[in-house]
């Protein structure tokens, strides 16, 4: 085998799992995971606001 056919051979294997990756990530079945992964980095900022939300706890310092 010369570098001719292995560039060749490569080439498609590489745009074989193009089209794979691009179908699974454009695939119905997927969409509502996908969708929920994307608002994955707002949870954080919900539960913030939760707990910001809630009254703090004084608690008195009952040292001498």
């Amino acid at each position: 085998m010369d570098a001719g056919t292995v560039g060749a051979i490569s080439t498609v294997l590489v745009t074989i799992a193009f089209f794979g990756v691009c179908l699974w990530a454009f695939s119905p079945k997927l969409k509502k995971r996908f969708e929920d992964d994307a608002k994955l980095p707002f949870a954080d900022d919900e539960k913030t606001e939760l707990t910001a939300k809630q009254p703090e706890n004084k608690q008195t310092d009952d040292r001498k």
